[in-house]
């Protein structure tokens, strides 16, 4: 019986008995890539849209690109990888208006997709491979007014009772934070922060010497502080821009750091937020900051969106639902929205504690797109999620 059926992945070689060699030839050709290309001058664009469709590729234009009626536009190219190959060294023939820059744009972009694993070194000589699984961070708050009340910690000895129940239900990485940075928060003062965090680390050191420790922070000198007391990674909301020091406490301790994007600051943060282009202005921002932090001799970096800091409802979606888009930076992404507001609004339920389906969802989806790094508070139903969902992923070996 002939069967006509519409597939979204296939086993070449078991289904079709293909020459194994060729299944890399045809699997380029099965996948198209839609590059967004912002800004350029219509001449170049128009240029570019030519060589794309000789190509066999398409490419989508200001309709009054054609009689420049427009001095710059937006395009969008459409095609498989080896069109983009085939598009991008004719472009290296062709450096004149802003063609460099597109070529220039499309090979860092392929290059930086490419990348599925990174291996960072952290403290005490040891090692976190990030890429072949989403790993749960849990969220431990050394605060008495982080807005999700179940999670604020008061007591070493409790900090510990509740690493260890998060260490067995599948938490990889632990993250201390002793400032509450939710909307609308006051600063904490250095040195209350370093007492109530400090002696919370130094502990867990102690009691768990092989879970990875992250400090959530963006002073420079809790930062430090924690490093000399086993932290393996500085998690900070402010990319480094809060206290201008961190980047050299960041830079001397070789540490893996967590880049978060932020619109203000904790307390003024969601009052009338506003993006023209979410995706693109953040984009723009990690551009920035990356270029920064490499400067300054960072190289071990984690993109975290900021989901809920300066955000709103239709801005955290977004970013959630393209978070694929931060691939083009080449960095493993971290994503924390457990409990948020966000889910509270779309599901209209004020009440924190009330917010686990919803963060679920979330969870669910970043673990479908492979998202490194998901902090939430509750570490086991967030980990059962996200196994069944790379079960999912990676049914072939079942």
């Amino acid at each position: 019986m002939v069967r006509v059926r519409k597939v979204e992945d296939i086993d070449l070689e078991k289904e079709i008995n293909v020459d194994p060699a060729s299944i890399p030839i045809f699997k380029s050709k099965m996948n198209n890539y839609n590059i967004l290309i912002e800004n350029i001058d219509v001449t170049s664009a128009n240029i570019v849209k030519q060589e794309m469709l000789s190509r066999g590729g398409d490419v989508a234009i200001h309709k009054y690109a054609i009689n420049h009626k427009v001095e710059k536009t937006n395009i969008l190219l459409i095609g498989t990888k080896k069109q983009y190959d085939l598009l991008i060294q004719k472009l290296k023939s062709m450096n004149y208006w802003d063609i460099p820059k597109v070529r220039e744009g499309l090979e860092k972009v392929f290059k930086n997709i490419k990348k599925s694993t990174w291996e960072f070194t952290i403290n005490n000589n040891r090692t976190i491979v990030l890429g072949n699984d989403s790993k749960i961070m849990g969220i431990l708050n050394v605060t008495p007014d982080s807005f999700h009340a179940p999670s604020r910690i008061k007591t070493v000895d409790q900090a510990i009772e509740n690493a260890r129940k998060m260490i067995e239900e599948g938490a990889e990485i632990l993250d201390i934070g002793a400032e509450s940075t939710r909307p609308g928060s006051e600063r904490v003062e250095l040195e209350e922060e370093i007492e109530r965090v400090i002696p919370v680390i130094k502990a867990l050191r102690e009691e768990f010497p092989e879970i990875i420790l992250s400090v959530d922070t963006y002073k420079s000198e809790v930062a430090k502080k924690a490093i000399e007391n086993g932290v393996d990674i500085i998690n900070d909301i402010s990319g480094m821009q809060f206290d201008k020091n961190m980047v050299h406490v960041v830079a001397e301790s070789k540490l893996p750091i967590v880049i978060m994007h932020i619109k203000g600051t904790p307390k003024d943060m969601q009052k009338n937020p506003y993006y023209e282009n979410c995706i693109s202005e953040l984009l723009e921002y990690f551009d920035e900051r990356i270029e920064y932090a490499h400067k300054n001799g960072i190289e071990q970096i984690i993109i975290d969106p900021g989901f809920g800091f300066g955000k709103r409802v239709q801005d955290n979606l977004n970013i959630s639902y393209n978070i694929d888009e931060f691939r083009v930076l080449g960095y493993p992404i971290l994503m924390g929205h457990s409990r948020k507001s966000t889910i509270g609004n779309v599901l209209n339920i004020s009440d924190t504690t009330d917010r686990l389906e919803g963060t679920l969802a979330l969870t669910s989806y970043y673990a479908l797109k492979g998202v490194e790094i998901i902090r939430v508070h509750d570490v086991k139903e967030n980990y059962r999620t996200v196994k069944m969902i790379e079960a999912l992923r990676g049914y072939k070996k079942y």
